[in-house]
């Protein structure tokens, strides 16, 4: 590159123009980390039916008003499901869905089990009833829940609740941890 010779009236003119300048004593730009605002995710709209698995197959039979519930994940050890029987694992939350439809507990459902999830809870309480107003002594509730939960990605495990907890008409459910956080 060939460094090109200004006249003296070319300076003069260029210094004209510009104006009184100040010369710097380093180079470099400190910036203000204050005025930087902090980043955040976006939020995403979860779909909550995609936490269920769409597994149409499913050839549960029809519980009883009595009779107790229980499910481990495979791949899961059978001494999870005694210590969840036992309350080894401690409640984080619970939800009652006595006398909802069984759209209106699923939705209630989802939403709880989203909810208690992104809050990394562990073991989760859920009140269906046993099912005594229930058409031809079908619990209704129940047997959803039963299928609802073995569908749902986030559940581990789940058994009928202790006598003092609800007995069969409630549940324990074991969800998976989030190790996102």
């Amino acid at each position: 590159m060939v460094k090109k010779n200004l006249t003296q009236e070319d300076k003069d003119l260029f210094r004209q123009s510009i104006g009184q300048v100040k010369t710097l004593d380093s180079n470099k730009v400190l910036l203000n980390q204050k005025d930087k605002p902090k980043p955040y995710p976006k939020p995403t709209k979860t779909d909550l039916d995609d936490s269920l698995f769409n597994d149409t197959s499913t050839d549960l039979e029809k519980v009883g008003l009595e009779d107790s519930l229980s499910y481990t994940a495979p791949g899961l050890q059978n001494n999870v499901l005694k210590k969840l029987r036992k309350g080894h694992f401690g409640l984080d939350a619970d939800i009652d869905l006595h006398g909802l439809t069984s759209n209106a507990a699923k939705n209630q459902l989802l939403v709880f089990l989203n909810n208690c999830i992104a809050s990394n809870y562990r073991c989760v309480h859920i009140v269906h009833g046993k099912g005594y107003r229930s058409a031809d002594s079908q619990p209704v509730l129940k047997n959803d829940l039963n299928l609802w939960l073995r569908q749902h990605k986030d559940v581990q495990a789940f058994c009928s609740a202790p006598q003092s907890a609800g007995g069969t008409g409630a549940l324990f459910v074991l969800l998976k941890v989030n190790n996102l956080s």
